[in-house]
């Protein structure tokens, strides 16, 4: 009988990594002006996360349910790939995402907060959580910040990510000029 993956085993095989927005990129929170437009707030670690990522050859997805022109503004300031909005089943999303990019599934992580995103983190390789997600969702996660959603969860995930993948400490040698 072969040994269950840990997590960082898991996380050294992720060729692309996708999140969730509200709970995951933002704290959940949802602000409407009185002109019925909403605000997201967004954590700028979370966007060098993202872009370190990408330097690593870690491709970058959304998936989720609302659809935003700050979540559209935000990912193309973070140069995220592949952008899925507005969807109803975030399974067949990620089948259009793996067809798209050509990847398996066990070649993706995924970070969720809430029970819509279990489908897909139960279909990915590697399934993450803010430390504030629902607990069934943090029960199925394979790895579980301890930032809170909009608060560095996704920095954490991607510095993981990094550091499974052997690349955290050349990268963090070239921040600091060496």
């Amino acid at each position: 009988m072969a040994a269950a993956l840990t997590a960082t085993d898991r996380a050294a095989r992720v060729k692309l990594m996708i999140f969730d927005v509200d709970g995951v990129l933002t704290d959940g929170g949802l602000l409407f002006t009185a002109t019925g437009d909403t605000m997201k707030s967004f954590n700028s670690l979370d966007g060098h996360g993202v872009k370190l990522l990408r330097e690593a050859g870690v491709s970058t997805a959304i998936i989720t349910g609302r659809q935003s022109e700050i979540v559209a503004r935000r990912a193309q300031e973070m140069k995220i790939a592949h952008l899925y909005q507005g969807v109803e089943n975030k399974v067949a999303a990620f089948g259009e995402l793996l067809k798209e990019t050509g990847l398996s599934a066990d070649e993706c992580g995924y970070m969720g907060d809430d029970w819509p995103d279990l489908g897909v983190m139960l279909k990915a390789g590697f399934a993450a959580a803010p430390a504030n997600a629902h607990p069934d969702v943090i029960a199925r996660a394979h790895w579980v910040s301890e930032a809170r959603g909009g608060h560095g969860a996704v920095r954490e995930v991607c510095d993981a990510l990094l550091r499974a993948q052997h690349r955290y400490d050349a990268l963090l040698a070239a921040a600091c000029g060496a």
